[in-house]
């Protein structure tokens, strides 16, 4: 990690100093599986907190750990009663059926590269590529990824590089270039600047 951070402070004098302000890299994994899938689902578009509460209900209801088989059990009225919507119901029974089926194989995942986990994920009601992405950086441990689509960072770079506007996926790509091959690194710091005493 030590070249990651050496590289982006040498390349890119913008995320030199929010690493200064951030400190230490302090990333947390989870595991490349299909109840941290599940999570990424529940997180879409809700805050932290809120998220937090319903996922650690969902998990209560699936009897402590969350699996295909637990889910399939729960019926999509109950997982309503959990707080979660009935389109985030429909995503997490659909990823579901696709890992029983063996569609979606988390053991696989490790091995294949970026695009083709984005492609075989994809496939699966509710995942877009942002979704995925979060699966890269913060279960697959991708070094290279650019989440495009993530508002937090493009909100992050507008106030960093004091742009008028959100940037487009083409104008991040385009400054990412400096990035590489640690687009991941640059991006977890450039959430932490929006946070706390990161963000005087």
């Amino acid at each position: 990690m030590k070249d990651a951070i050496a590289h982006l402070r040498r390349q890119d004098p913008v995320l030199c100093q929010i690493i200064d302000r951030v400190g230490d890299y302090r990333i947390q994994f989870r595991a490349p599986s299909f109840e941290t899938l599940v999570r990424s689902i529940v997180f879409q578009q809700l805050s932290g907190r809120v998220a937090n509460v319903i996922f650690d209900r969902l998990a209560a209801a699936a009897g402590g750990s969350i699996t295909p088989a637990a889910i399939l059990k729960l019926r999509p009225a109950r997982m309503r009663k959990l707080g979660l919507s009935t389109q985030k119901t429909a995503y997490i029974r659909d990823l579901a059926r696709h890992t029983r089926d063996g569609v979606v194989i988390f053991e696989e995942l490790p091995a294949l590269d970026d695009s083709t986990v984005i492609e075989r994920l994809t496939t699966v009601k509710g995942i877009g590529v942002w979704t995925v992405h979060m699966f890269l950086i913060f279960a697959l441990q991708r070094a290279d990824v650019l989440p495009t689509g993530d508002l937090g960072i493009r909100n992050a770079i507008r106030k960093a590089y004091n742009l008028k506007e959100l940037p487009t996926p083409a104008e991040m790509e385009s400054m990412a270039g400096k990035w590489r091959p640690y687009c991941s690194v640059a991006s977890w710091y450039l959430w932490r600047s929006l946070e706390g005493d990161a963000n005087l």
